[in-house]
């Protein structure tokens, strides 16, 4: 056989062979050169050679056990032998993808599937990202209603496209991307302030994250429900962003589903619908909006996406589904959430610089707060002054280093780590990452040299960039 070199063809495996080893030099060349600065600065500047499941590998065996699941796309960890399969498949067969004038099964078939887990709900759109989910809900909402404005939830995030920036709750994201459009911020769980907006009339809906991913703070008890029906006297819609929540995350298929009575108008869904190969995003909302957005023949297409629909991605969404139910995903990030979190609330009372441990299913913050004893608030007030969210960096880095796990810090200026590990995980897993964490924690309160002295070198870093 003729080597595909020799007469000009491309050969991936060839290509990474030969350049694999420049990723970072390319990156900082090339692509967003404080990525590769960030990651050398917190020692997250590894080679990963292979992942599997829940576990990547480097190039010396060494397993990393995954809590961040590529911020919730790996909802079924890496690499699934059905989705493999069935995105080999949907090549295989050569579709007529893409026409733009014809209707292929997948779409309807996926759309079908999703609405099973939605029954009030009765049409899909579907897009590429979560972000284009959001941008979607915005302008089904503005349209369907008359209205202009949407209210958003302070420290919400619901993507970085303007649109969504519009809806993002951090002004660390906003600062200097305006103008934006006219929405407006109100506290998580504060009907009040929700009700004052609403009499204004001009509200087309109220965007919200049934848990958010900043912090991981859930909505307080029938706040949704409430906020359903305030919004719906107002002729105003519930749009749900179950980007990250959804699909299982929180024990149930959606989030919103934890209270009775909650049956958003919109509800916008992405990430572990991919399979952690094909981007997909989708917006799923009730009949009456769809058909007022499509109105005519004429706007059959004022709305739509370039490769929205692709055969891949709607095949990748199907073999997830499949998967999820096959396989009881969901009962699982339930039952082995549940597991994590109840041994991680044990040690509250144990270390003082553990404040809180919160979430639903396999979503879980881990708050970190002032601690009483002389020394350590000393400390920790030199990394408060510094830059808030300092400590909780100083975590999650030996939990890497020393301990082969990946998690993050949950939001810029916050001492929370979030973990959202695939939905696969079992009690192995939790019992090697509450191991890890305790010894962290032990460090932090009995020993610690090395772990403050690396506070110090981010207190450092944290001053040169103001």
């Amino acid at each position: 056989m003729s080597d595909p070199a020799e007469k000009g063809e491309f050969d991936l495996g060839a290509l990474l062979a030969e350049r694999g080893a420049e990723r970072y030099e390319l990156h900082t060349k090339y692509l967003n050169h404080q990525l590769p600065r960030m990651l050398h600065t917190i020692g997250f500047d590894k080679v990963y050679e292979r992942a599997e499941g829940a576990h990547f590998w480097d190039a010396d065996g060494n397993d990393y056990l995954d809590m961040l699941a590529g911020f919730g796309v790996m909802g079924l960890g890496r690499h699934h032998p059905v989705v493999r399969k069935a995105l080999h498949d949907v090549l295989d067969a050569s579709l007529a993808d893409l026409t733009r004038f014809d209707c292929q099964p997948l779409p309807g078939l996926l759309a079908e599937k999703l609405l099973v887990h939605s029954p009030h709900l009765d049409r899909v759109f579907f897009g590429n990202s979560g972000t284009e989910a959001v941008e979607t809900a915005l302008k089904f909402a503005r349209y369907a209603t008359g209205k202009p404005r949407i209210l958003y939830c302070s420290h919400a995030f619901h993507g970085l496209t303007t649109g969504s920036l519009s809806v993002n709750g951090e002004d660390g994201f906003r600062d200097g991307f305006a103008p934006l459009l006219p929405d407006t911020a109100v506290p998580l769980g504060d009907l009040d302030v929700l009700a004052r907006e609403l009499k204004k009339g001009d509200v087309a809906g109220l965007i919200v994250e049934p848990i958010q991913g900043k912090g991981v703070h859930e909505a307080p008890p029938g706040y949704l429900r409430a906020a359903q029906e305030l919004l719906h006297k107002h002729k105003a819609l519930l749009i749900a962003d179950e980007v990250q929540t959804g699909l299982g995350r929180t024990g149930d298929f959606y989030a919103y589903q934890h209270e009775d009575g909650v049956e958003p108008d919109l509800v916008c869904v992405a990430k572990a619908l991919s399979g952690g190969y094909v981007p997909v995003g989708a917006t799923l909302g009730k009949d009456w909006i769809f058909k007022k957005v499509y109105s005519s023949m004429d706007r059959v297409l004022v709305h739509s996406a370039s490769f929205g629909s692709n055969a891949q991605a709607m095949a990748a969404g199907l073999a997830v589904l499949s998967v999820m139910e096959n396989e009881q995903v969901v009962a699982n990030a339930r039952a082995t959430g549940e597991q994590l979190k109840s041994r991680l609330t044990a040690l509250v009372d144990k270390y003082e610089l553990l404040s809180d441990v919160r979430g639903r299913g396999l979503m879980i913050g881990i708050e970190f707060g002032r601690p009483t004893s002389l020394k350590l608030r000393s400390r920790w007030t030199m990394l408060q002054a510094a830059r808030k969210g300092l400590f909780a960096q100083m975590v999650v880095v030996p939990l890497l280093q020393r301990h082969r796990i990946l998690t993050q810090v949950s939001g810029d200026h916050l001492e929370v780590i979030k973990l959202i590990p695939p939905l696969i995980i079992g009690e192995r897993d939790v019992d090697r990452f509450v191991e890890a964490f305790t010894a962290v924690m032990d460090d932090a309160h009995h020993g610690g040299g090395l772990m403050w002295d690396f506070g110090k070198t981010l207190v450092k870093q944290a001053v040169a960039n103001r």
